[in-house]
């Protein structure tokens, strides 16, 4: 878990600000929830692999509780609970900060902040054309462009299609599901287990590793024979995304599945270009969780977008431009004498939304300018006795090194 420093924090903000610009400029409202979870209702919609990572305890009155891993549970269980009341289809967002007990590496943290988008309750393939085109609005925001990444795209429902034309009985389709989110991430071999220790036979076992061998749509449309509902839907999808001038980021990768139980349909990933680093953001299609969790049924569609991945690309792409509300002008004083007419002076600016760093106690020339210089500010202001006395005081560029004359009644009163 991390610690933000000032520099850090700025970093952390400009990501924010990003995905805040983005969400409101696609017209999604803002919502929030407590950190701390049921522990049931995570184990039931989260998926077995995030049941493993959820950092879980026992409060005082003897409930199971848990750290949220991640936001879709909460948000089903909060509209749920007023569905009645609200307007469909829903379009909301968070930025939350999520917990999962697991092995740290390169772009994985055991807690992170991420950004959720969320459309309840619209059937079609728009409402997955707009998460992704937002995901990707909030990468030209951050300063990324299209030779940067790209967004690796499927279907749940396609797969299924798939493994039934293949044979595969429906009650395995789960488990391959996960053992195909685990391709390049472990060993051929060791899915082989996991279907194995999942009841999952030979024959069954080598016609699931036989879709990996499925490079596109027309691949898919081959084995099935038809134009089967789940590839109209992606036919959709893609047609949505070339109005938004965004279909030559996209690429059909059957391997993506994700690795959270609720998925139904459209599953997507985006990736920086060279595949270095994990997943940058991700989501899809639940048609389910809205009824698991007691109420009505509505299908969603969401995105998940962390801070840690992103702020490793950043910086791997040089992409770090922070944007910064600190001070610009430092403003000190000799004597506690000149104190009132340093927090006059400061207060006539801020009055402009001019951000000032005023001194905390009186300071000598030297260390001042020396902390002022130290500390990044462009222009600094030292009050001093003589200044007082004559009502003019002088303003210094800092990197420049020449200074301005002005009247404090000018400043006072402007």
């Amino acid at each position: 878990m991390r610690d933000f420093y000032p520099e850090d924090m700025a970093v952390r903000n400009t990501i924010f600000e990003a995905w805040m610009n983005t969400a409101r400029m696609f017209g999604f409202a803002q919502y929030d929830s407590c950190v701390v979870e049921s522990l049931d209702l995570l184990k039931r919609k989260a998926g077995e692999e995030i049941v493993e990572q959820i950092y879980s305890f026992t409060d005082k009155s003897g409930r199971e509780l848990a750290l949220r891993p991640e936001m879709t549970p909460t948000l089903a269980r909060m509209i749920a609970a007023k569905q009645g009341s609200l307007t469909f289809p829903l379009k909301w967002f968070t930025i939350a900060q999520c917990f999962r007990y697991e092995r740290m590496s390169r772009g994985r943290k055991r807690e992170h902040y991420q950004w959720n988008m969320d459309i309840i309750g619209e059937e079609s393939a728009s409402a997955e054309a707009e998460v992704v085109a937002a995901g990707i609005e909030a990468l030209f925001s951050l300063g990324f462009n299209k030779a940067d990444f790209q967004v690796h795209f499927s279907s749940r429902a396609l797969l299924s299609d798939l493994l039934t034309s293949l044979g595969v009985e429906q009650q395995y389709h789960q488990n391959a599901f996960l053992a195909l989110d685990k391709h390049g991430k472990i060993s051929d071999a060791e899915i082989s287990e996991m279907l194995t220790e999942s009841a999952v036979d030979k024959n069954n076992i080598s016609k699931i590793f036989n879709l990996l061998t499925v490079s596109s749509l027309n691949d898919a449309a081959d084995i099935l024979g038809k134009q089967t509902p789940s590839i109209q839907n992606i036919n959709l999808f893609m047609a949505l995304l070339s109005s938004y001038n965004l279909a030559d980021v996209m690429k059909f990768d059957i391997a993506v599945v994700r690795g959270l139980a609720y998925y139904t349909g459209i599953v997507f990933e985006a990736f920086d270009t060279m595949k270095e680093f994990r997943a940058i953001f991700g989501g899809g299609r639940y048609d389910n969780l809205l009824k698991d969790v007691g109420g009505q049924p509505a299908s969603g569609v969401g995105l998940g977008f962390g801070d840690v991945v992103v702020s490793e690309l950043m910086e791997n792409k040089n992409k770090i431009q922070v944007n910064t509300t600190s001070p610009t002008l430092a403003i000190g004083y000799m004597e506690d004498e000149q104190r009132s007419t340093a927090m006059t002076i400061t207060a006539a600016i801020r009055s402009t939304s001019s951000p000032v760093d005023l001194a905390t106690h009186s300071e000598s020339a030297k260390t001042f300018f020396s902390r002022a210089n130290k500390g990044g500010f462009n222009k600094a202001i030292y009050v001093g006795p003589d200044d007082v006395a004559s009502g003019k005081i002088r303003i210094k560029d800092m990197i420049t090194r020449t200074e301005q004359e002005q009247n404090i009644t000018d400043i006072v009163l402007h």
